[in-house]
């Protein structure tokens, strides 16, 4: 569809002067449609003009964005003027209503800007599976923003694979078992790999961290070496409170040592005992999750993953419960930040399935 000299030029002056509000409709502004290796999402969303501003327009289009969203899960929007991180904050201050804080770290990033951050720095040669962000907390951000500001020259790219469509496939009688006894996610604090736990839990004494477990729901032993073990039970899978659909939400195969490939697993077993591993996941009940089961789930995550290049400027906004997201090994720079928003609260009574 062709646009006329007069609107042409009225959708660039929209990405430079500043309005309280659009006055073309969304459709009059953008175009949408869908990537040939991704044909059921990302909705892809583009404008029909240079220099429309991502963060103006999603002001003025903050409901048809959030519907868009819970229907098709994840939106790329590709062509946009973005303006860096700060342009990256305020499109997410025009689509959200909270900031969402990174909850018990596992990986490293940086902080960019606020509360903007790199994502994950991890050796570029490695993976990182999908999950969803902060699915073995009890609380989670709702929304993920992704900008690229530096792709990477081969590979790179942010894996997302539909938590429906994910749930659905899985074997029944598997699925009853995880929905039945759910999820024990155990992480030991105090060897050579990971984290420290004065960084995950952000405190400076052991007190404190006992009362950051007490009111989260997890279980602190200190012991004799001085190392510390938390334990703790979350759910399998969830409804979503928006759409009502359910959906596998945890990182039981992201965190689980068998889901790690040959090289890292040996290389970690023969420096720690199965206990004391950084982190680890079982059966709810404590029972161990045979590793066939992580090789099915796994499975299940790749087959229904999609993935695509990015393209310097792209920003990818996903839902956190709809779609889990991952890091494709990748040479050459590559520089992705990140934001969350809107913390979802796991007491409330619309996510249980």
């Amino acid at each position: 569809m062709t646009i006329g000299t007069k609107q042409s030029q009225q959708l660039k002056k929209l990405g430079v002067v500043k309005r309280s509000a659009v006055t073309l409709s969304t459709a009059e502004l953008i175009q949408t449609s869908f990537l040939p290796e991704a044909p059921r999402f990302p909705l892809v969303v583009k404008p029909k003009a240079e220099g429309l501003e991502l963060a103006e327009w999603g002001k003025a289009n903050r409901e048809w964005i959030h519907s868009t969203l819970y229907q098709h899960g994840a939106i790329l929007f590709r062509g946009f003027a973005i303006g860096g991180a700060s342009g990256l904050e305020r499109f997410i201050q025009s689509t959200s209503t909270q900031w969402a804080e990174y909850r018990e770290p596992a990986t490293p990033r940086k902080q960019v800007s606020g509360n903007i951050f790199t994502s994950t720095e991890y050796p570029p040669e490695r993976i990182i599976f999908l999950h969803n962000e902060n699915s073995h907390c009890d609380s989670w951000p709702a929304k993920l923003y992704f900008l690229c500001e530096t792709p990477a020259i081969e590979g790179g790219e942010t894996p997302l694979a539909d938590c429906r469509s994910l749930y659905a496939r899985l074997d029944p009688a598997i699925k009853e078992k995880f929905l039945a006894r759910k999820i024990l996610y155990v992480r030991h604090f105090g060897g050579d790999f990971g984290f420290s736990w004065k960084t995950v839990f952000g405190a400076e004494s052991p007190s404190e961290v006992d009362n950051y477990c007490s009111n989260h729901g997890m279980q602190a032993e200190w012991r004799g070496d001085g190392t510390l073990r938390v334990r703790y039970v979350r759910p399998a899978a969830l409804r979503h409170p928006v759409t009502g659909d359910a959906v596998w939400f945890n990182h039981g195969t992201f965190f689980n040592v068998a889901n790690l490939d040959q090289s890292a697993r040996e290389t970690l077993l023969s420096q720690c005992a199965p206990e004391e591993l950084p982190y680890n996941t079982y059966y709810g009940d404590g029972s161990l999750i045979e590793p066939s089961v992580v090789e099915y789930l796994r499975n299940a995550y790749l087959a229904e993953t999609i993935r695509f290049p990015y393209e310097k400027g792209d920003m990818v906004l996903v839902d956190n419960m709809l779609v889990a997201h991952g890091r494709s090994s990748f040479k050459g720079p590559r520089r992705v930040l990140v934001g969350m928003s809107d913390p979802i609260q796991s007491t409330s009574s619309t996510l249980q399935l």
